[in-house]
C-alpha cells in the first residue's frame, strides 16, 4: 500500500518541572515519571498522582481509571484503600483497520511463562464485514489451557475499539468464553465476531467422550 506520510511515535516524557516536586524531594534527577505505588501515592502518602505523569498506560480512559482510585484513596484511605489494576484496561490504535487489545498477548505470555491456548477467528468470515467491504482482520483470544478463562484478546478489525468492550467486561468480571457463546448477538453486526471466536474455542475443546456417547445414544434411538 502507498502512503503520503509515515508518523513515527517515540513516546512521551512526563512534565515534572515547575510544580515544586524537586523542592520536597518527591522526584530525583533520574526520574522521567512521578513514582507512585499501587494506591497511586507518591513518596509522600498524602500526595497522590494520576494520569500520564505516572507513566502507566498513557491513555485518557486509563487516566480516568487512575483518577477514581486516587480520589477515593485520598478521601477514604484511612478506612480502605483500593489497589490500581490495569489487567482489564483496554487500549486501541485508531488506524485502518483499528487495533485493540486487553490483557496479555502471546509475546507477553511467553515472557512471563504463562501457559495459554490461542483461538483465532478471521473477520473475512463475518457477514457484516463482508457487506461493508471491511472483511479483513482477526480476533485472537488467549485462554488458560483447557479452560474458557480469558487472559488476553487482540482484535484487528474495523470497529475493533468497540468490539473489544465485551471482552473487557468478561475479563473484569471473570466471565469465560462459554458465557459469550451463550449470549445472543444481533445479526448482522461486528460484535457477532465475539460469539464466533467463542464458538471456535468450543469446537476445539468439545468433550469428545461425551459426544461419542451421545452419537451412540442417538444412533440407538433411530433404530
Amino acid at each position: 500500500m502507498a502512503f503520503d506520510q509515515v508518523l513515527f511515535a517515540i513516546g512521551r516524557r512526563a512534565n515534572l518541572k515547575g510544580y515544586g516536586l524537586e523542592d520536597i524531594d518527591a522526584i530525583s534527577a533520574e526520574d522521567i515519571v512521578l513514582p507512585t505505588n499501587d494506591f497511586l501515592q507518591t513518596k509522600f502518602p498524602n500526595i497522590y498522582a494520576c494520569g500520564d505523569v505516572t507513566g502507566r498506560m498513557q491513555f485518557t480512559h486509563a487516566a480516568a481509571h487512575q483518577a477514581w482510585h486516587a480520589a477515593v484513596n485520598a478521601l477514604f484511605g484511612r478506612f480502605k484503600q483500593f489497589t490500581i489494576d490495569f489487567s482489564s484496561v483496554p487500549w486501541a490504535t485508531f488506524t485502518h483497520p483499528e487495533v485493540a487489545r486487553v490483557g496479555l498477548n502471546e509475546d507477553e505470555a511467553n515472557k512471563k511463562n504463562i501457559a495459554y491456548e490461542a483461538t483465532i477467528y478471521g473477520i473475512d468470515d463475518l457477514d457484516r464485514a463482508i457487506a461493508d467491504s471491511e472483511d479483513h482482520g482477526f480476533i485472537k483470544v488467549l485462554t488458560r489451557p483447557k479452560s474458557d478463562q480469558i487472559i488476553g484478546v487482540t482484535i484487528v478489525s474495523e470497529h475493533a475499539s468497540e468490539i473489544i468492550a465485551e471482552f473487557v467486561l468478561a475479563m473484569k468480571y471473570k466471565l469465560g468464553l462459554n458465557k459469550i457463546l451463550a449470549t445472543t448477538h444481533i445479526y448482522p453486526t461486528f460484535s457477532e465476531a465475539n460469539k464466533y471466536v467463542a464458538g471456535e474455542w468450543k469446537r476445539k475443546n468439545a468433550p469428545k467422550k461425551i459426544l461419542k456417547i451421545l452419537e451412540i445414544y442417538h444412533r440407538v434411538l433411530r433404530r
